[in-house]
């Protein structure tokens, strides 16, 4: 079997969860990692003690090659929405961003203006469809604006933004400041277009809480002050006391303390599965799982708020059926996983999707089509 192969297997042969844009289930690896550190501190040895410290240093690597950048850039974060915190209370002017955006960029963009008493303001859009497009971005600019915050992959619709278009839009002097929570791992794109990247290894990852990360090039750290740099986030080499050292001149200044080791290590060994497995085989086979998602809702005649282009979606369908909440039900009762929000149900496939599941979507969306024109 091929690396893809063995990472396609990883996914076991339990069907019916199509939630990935919610939580990830710990793969094996990553729990046999999480045990076999947790009976490391369990011990009374340094020697063992030291050995799970480092897994800080090797998560931060394995995140660095996955991104295409220096490991010095990159920090890990206890969420995405702490590194989003470093970035964005230690901006000034204005920022642009979409109303329509997960909370970890608007509430985070929201509470940092605040706090700037005016050196920061935030600038809000609403694109059509919710689609950061560099279109809406351009129609948002002016001298006063010096960033961009927004979600590589839209939560709701599942739209990707085209970093690369956004970065020409933005030129230079603006920075890029994405979030790839809904992305990394199971998109293949240049993220060095960005200038923060921000991440959490919960959900396409398959490693659980805790594992967040960000990286922040050299023209980010140029411009963010790292006010919320902490005790790891100094200058100064080891234990120091009787002096309030200067930030670190590398990301390290974008940290509060030191990192959970165990998670560092959920996160290390995940992203190693999936550089392994590839990025791109990973991205192949999820746009087929998707595309056959999008083809049930349309035998079935159920409106779907998501692109169809490949180009522009990633893992997330979004279904919009008359009654949401109906579908949702039959769902439930097929053992299918899902989330249901407001008037959508959303539905997201991962590589280890398997046609299993996607028959039980396609039989409970049959059968909610039945009784609705049933009761109809």
């Amino acid at each position: 079997m091929s690396a893809f192969d063995d990472y396609v297997a990883s996914f076991g042969d339990e069907p019916g969860y199509l939630n990935w844009a919610a939580f990830g289930p710990l793969s094996p690896a990553v729990r046999a990692e999480t045990a076999l550190d947790a009976d490391l501190l369990g011990g009374m040895r340094p020697s063992a003690h030291a050995l799970v410290g480092e897994r800080g240093v090797q998560a931060r690597e394995a995140v660095a090659d996955l991104l295409g950048a220096r490991t010095d850039e990159v920090t890990l974060q206890p969420s995405s929405t702490h590194g989003l915190m470093q970035a964005l209370f230690g901006l000034s002017g204005t920022v642009i961003a979409a109303t329509g955006e997960f909370p970890s960029i608007s509430l985070t963009l929201d509470r940092a203006a605040h706090a700037s008493r005016g050196a920061l303001v935030a600038r809000w859009v609403t694109p059509d469809e919710g689609q950061v497009t560099p279109d809406a971005v351009v129609a948002a600019l002016d001298d006063d604006v010096t960033a961009l915050a927004v979600s590589h992959v839209d939560f709701r619709t599942g739209y990707r933004a085209d970093l690369g278009a956004l970065r020409d839009v933005l030129g230079p002097d603006r920075l890029l400041i994405v979030d790839a929570v809904q992305s990394f791992g199971v998109v293949d794109d240049d993220y060095a277009a960005a200038d923060v990247v921000v991440g959490h290894g919960y959900k396409w990852l398959r490693a659980g809480r805790g594992t967040g990360f960000a990286r922040f090039s050299d023209r980010a750290r140029e411009r963010i002050v790292p006010v919320l740099s902490g005790i790891t986030g100094t200058a100064a080499d080891g234990v120091y006391a009787d002096e309030r050292p200067a930030p670190a001149s590398d990301a390290r200044a974008f940290t509060v303390s030191a990192p959970d080791p165990i998670a560092a290590g959920r996160l290390e060994v995940a992203v190693r599965e999936v550089q392994d497995a590839g990025v791109a085989a990973i991205q192949e086979r999820i746009a087929d799982r998707v595309g056959e998602i999008i083809r049930i809702a349309d035998r079935h005649g159920i409106r779907v708020a998501s692109p169809r282009g490949s180009a522009w979606r990633a893992g997330i369908v979004s279904l919009l059926p008359v009654e949401p909440g109906h579908l949702a039900a039959e769902l439930v009762n097929a053992g299918v996983a899902v989330t249901a929000r407001g008037h959508a149900v959303r539905v997201s496939a991962h590589a280890g999707t398997d046609d299993e599941t996607l028959r039980m979507l396609d039989d409970a969306i049959a059968a909610f089509r039945n009784e609705t024109f049933t009761i109809g």
